[in-house]
Order: C-alpha cells, then sequence, then structure tokens
C-alpha cells in the first residue's frame, strides 16, 4: 500500500478536526479527498506530509511511519499545496535548480519534468510573468523533481480558466498511470473527469469510500416529475421502492428509488391512475453531486 491511515485523530482546542479515520490507497490510484469547508482534509493531508502531528492512531507513507521517519516520508512525497508558494522573482529553471539542491536530486531532472509538465515554452521566463496555469505546472514540476512514489495535491486548480483546467487534469491523468495520486477540490466534475475513487469526509469523520466506476453503476435512481397540481409528499410514497421523496419547487417533485429497473413507467402509470397530469418526466443519474450533497447535509454512516 502507498498510503496507509489507521484511526487517526487530530484535535485543536475544543475541536475535533478528525475523529478515527481509517483508509487505504494503493499504487497507481488517483484519489479525490473531498469534504466541506472545515471538515478536515487539510488537517489529514498535512498529517501525511508529517506538518502536523497526530493526536492518536498511525499513517503510513510507502511503508514510513508519518511520525518516526518523517524525513523519509518527506522525501517519497511530492506536495503541492492550496496555496502554492512560489518565489515569482526566480526564473523557471532556476526555481526548479532550487528544489533540485534541496532535495539533493540529479538537475537532470529539471529538463524532463520541464518536458513533463508542458513548462518548455515558459521555461526562460521569471515565475512572476507566468499565468496560473502555468505556475500549477511549476508547483507540479517541483513536486515531482525527486521522483516521489506518492503526489499529494491540494485544490491543484483553484482559479485556472477551462482550457488550463483541461490541461491540468490531463496531466494529473498521466502522472497517475506510474503514480499514487491523493486530489483535494471542490470541483465534483474534476473528481469525476479525473479520479478512480473519492473519499469523503464531513465533520472529521470518513462518511464514503467509493470506487467511482460503482456509483455509475449504484442500484438508485432519481426521477424527476411535475405535475399539474401540487400533491402530497406521502401520497408519492405509495410507489413501489421509493426511498425518498422530495418537494423541488412548485409542482415539480425528485423522487428516489432504490431500484435499477427504469420507473418512469410506473411513474407514468401511477400519475395516470390517480388522475393527475404529468407535465415532465424524467430521470436523473445519482451522480458525485448528489451523493456528496446526502453524506454531508447530516451526520450518516461511512458507505
Amino acid at each position: 500500500m502507498s498510503i496507509v491511515v489507521k484511526n487517526i485523530s487530530k484535535t485543536f482546542g475544543t475541536q475535533k478536526a478528525l475523529d478515527r479515520i481509517s483508509f487505504t490507497l494503493e499504487k497507481g490510484e488517483i484519489v479525490g479527498f473531498l469534504g466541506p469547508n472545515g471538515a478536515g482534509k487539510s488537517t489529514m493531508m498535512k498529517i501525511l506530509t508529517t506538518y502536523h502531528q497526530a493526536d492518536e492512531g498511525e499513517a503510513q507513507v510507502n511503508s514510513y511511519d508519518v511520525s518516526t521517519h518523517r524525513k523519509d516520508v518527506q522525501r517519497s512525497i511530492g506536495y503541492l499545496p492550496e496555496h502554492n508558494p512560489l518565489y515569482l522573482e526566480m526564473y523557471v529553471k532556476e526555481y526548479l535548480a532550487f528544489n533540485a539542491d534541496v532535495y539533493k536530486t540529479d538537475k537532470n531532472r529539471i529538463a524532463e519534468v520541464i518536458e513533463q509538465t508542458g513548462l518548455s515554452p515558459e521555461a526562460h521566463k521569471k515565475i512572476g510573468q507566468l499565468s496560473k496555469g502555468y505556475r500549477q505546472r511549476v508547483g507540479l514540476a517541483a513536486a515531482l523533481l525527486h521522483d516521489p512514489e506518492v503526489l499529494i495535491l491540494d485544490e491543484p486548480t483553484t482559479g485556472l480558466d477551462p482550457n488550463q483546467l483541461i490541461e491540468i487534469r490531463k496531466l494529473i491523468k498521466e502522472i497517475g498511470k506510474e503514480k499514487t495520486i491523493l486530489l483535494s477540490t471542490h470541483i465534483m466534475k474534476e473528481v469525476e473527469a479525473v479520479c478512480d475513487r473519492v473519499l469523503i469526509i464531513n465533520q472529521g469523520n470518513l462518511v464514503a469510500d467509493k470506487k467511482l466506476a460503482e456509483l455509475r453503476e449504484d442500484d438508485e435512481q432519481i426521477i424527476e416529475v411535475e405535475f399539474d397540481y401540487r400533491v402530497e409528499e406521502a401520497f408519492l410514497q405509495r410507489l413501489p421502492h421509493v426511498k425518498n421523496v422530495k418537494n423541488s419547487g412548485g409542482f415539480v417533485y425528485e423522487i428516489t428509488f432504490s431500484t435499477a429497473t427504469d420507473m418512469r413507467p410506473a411513474v407514468f402509470d401511477f400519475a395516470h391512475d390517480n388522475k393527475l397530469k404529468t407535465l415532465q418526466l424524467s430521470r436523473k443519474n445519482k451522480n458525485l453531486e448528489s451523493l456528496f450533497s446526502e453524506l454531508t447535509a447530516r451526520p450518516t454512516e461511512t458507505l
């Protein structure tokens, strides 16, 4: 395993940031790490990168204990923090040479990571002259310079324009073919586009650990239906396999069914039999955004 986390807890004053968190990451996985602001994501990442010490539990990165082998952990991790700390007055190659000295890395790696991260057209410039997208590439290049086995990326695409987003996502997917990546972000589409698996944390607790493929194949669906007048939600609970009914405004209802069978014909027939006019009827896939909303709206058990 590239990362092993067992029963990690961390408290700041009276606030419990993490409460007995456990998960593992295998080599070659790209895992999205999601949660509302203040859920404990950054705290967990700082423990894995040795910036914080856990109060309880244990964690290993590439078989090194984060508490007792900090230098070994730091050498085996490439870390891109949310606020990418760069020396803007330095040239790209100069900055990477500085990092190579810090990690005691062969400077032949500089040309390799410049090529790998697509920095070649801008490599002759000062970092302060670069766009936000290229500055993120410089941060990624620095994180990759010592050829770490694990990359930890905290909000790597914040502030990028759509073209830059596509380029950085493509780069992360390419890097993920050889390395383990833990990716923190608030952008659900980014996780769905890049990641193999998702961890969702809420109020310091791990509330979901799911493969993206499992989520897409989940035996659950949401049918959105609009009638010609308002009905009681309890009335719609009479439908088979109903898990939840929600009025989303006016005469529109979202009905969640716990079955893979398309329930639109059943909803249409139910409406017809009960003298309701169906103005619109559509099926919505249960996606990552709906799962995130469901699990972070209230305390829940791990999925």
